[in-house]
């Protein structure tokens, strides 16, 4: 039932069934209680959307509302959005979990890397969680170029035995590999809008298209440095640690580039209209939704057979040392793209679930149990 609710930041609109009412007013809380800025939720049940909520300020700067087609950058969240092309590729037949990286990308095989699987790589066990070689925005519009940095990148630990948060790098190394098996060579935002999005009609880019209006866009709202210190006993101890150490693993994982670690860049074009497989897709809760939806009930419209869906909300091999994480320095699951429930990290009815966090509270998940796809977006 469509309804609106007033909150400090404007308006709350949108719509939920019936039995879902609670949905509404933990939302509701997110402005009232705890200082939303702008945001939207969505969740789709056994196939059919029953939460489909909107509210505040979609721009900071001019008050610009958030509306019903209001999209906004998921950071992180991007990462399982992204996978989706991975797993498609699995159950065309292009590549298999554990077949090695080398195998469909000669060039992989430098510096120790030979016999990485693409199950490890796409599980953060590859110990390429950090490039050496600088980037910047230029370098990153050549694929090409990235793909070279990517190549020849060491290993920071011996592959396999250890898992840590491949924060940036796990969308260049899936987007390079999709280019190697995908029959039409397409990095994976292509492949996303030609495969995923435009078939599904979501509202999603990883990359902006040129020309696109970016009134469309909620606008970030960032921290400044200074205020992290107000909010360092959120964060667990030894990631702050390494975060602010230079030259630590931690600390390279999310310094290269530069401009990457800069919140409010994430507002430039020049920034959005990159292909971050990783960190930039721009678009709605609803679309997340959606998408997560229909993997949460077997993702028959996106052509995945019924092996990928198994190898998906399976619960992921450990690392032969364990599972705790050498750059968030906390125990953490991941398993082919995905994020999996954790000690440190439930979401989902049981261990089936997969889906990906993003900086600032982003989230989208399937929960095949439940047969239910979350999203959740905001600009603050």
């Amino acid at each position: 039932m469509a309804q609106q609710v007033m909150t400090k930041q404007g308006v709350v609109q949108g719509e939920v069934a019936a039995g879902f009412e609670g949905v509404r007013a933990e939302f509701e809380r997110n402005f009232s209680e705890r200082k939303e800025l702008g945001a939207a939720v969505a969740v789709y049940y056994r196939g059919q959307k029953v939460v489909d909520l909107w509210g505040g300020i979609a721009d900071h700067t001019t008050k610009r509302p958030w509306t019903a087609e209001t999209m906004v950058n998921v950071f992180s969240t991007t990462k399982g959005v992204s996978s989706v092309a991975i797993a498609m590729a699995h159950s065309r037949g292009w590549l298999d979990y554990d077949e090695r990286v080398a195998t469909y990308w000669p060039e992989f095989a430098q510096n120790g890397k030979e016999n990485i699987t693409v199950r490890q790589l796409l599980s953060h066990q590859a110990g390429v969680c950090a490039l050496d070689e600088p980037l910047d925005l230029q370098k990153l519009s050549d694929p090409d170029v990235v793909a070279a940095a990517c190549a020849k990148q060491a290993p920071a630990w011996e592959p396999g035995t250890q898992h840590g948060y491949h924060g940036l790098t796990l969308g260049w190394y899936e987007s390079e590999l999709l280019r190697k098996i995908d029959p039409q060579h397409r990095t994976i935002g292509k492949f996303f809008q030609d495969e995923i999005a435009e078939p599904l009609g979501l509202s999603f880019y990883i990359g902006l298209p040129e020309g696109f209006d970016m009134t469309k866009v909620a606008r970030i709202k960032g921290y400044q440095q200074w205020q992290m210190l107000f909010n360092l006993n959120k964060l667990p101890w030894r990631f702050v640690k390494g975060f602010l150490s230079p030259g630590s693993l931690t600390q390279r994982t999310f310094s290269n580039p530069a401009v990457l670690g800069e919140i409010n860049r994430y507002n430039d074009w020049e920034m959005q209209r990159i292909e971050l497989p990783a960190a930039n897709g721009t678009g709605t809760a609803r679309s997340i939704a959606q998408l997560y939806g229909e993997l949460a009930t077997g993702g028959q419209a996106l052509g995945i057979k019924p092996e990928t869906m198994a190898e998906l909300t399976a619960v992921p091999p450990a690392p032969l040392n364990g599972i705790e994480d050498q750059v968030l320095k906390i125990e953490t699951r991941f398993g082919l793209g995905y994020s999996k429930p954790s000690s440190n990290f439930q979401f989902g009815s049981g261990e089936s679930a997969f889906g990906t966090p993003g900086a600032g509270g982003s989230f989208g998940f399937a929960d095949p149990e439940a047969q239910v796809g979350f999203a959740y977006v905001m600009n603050k």
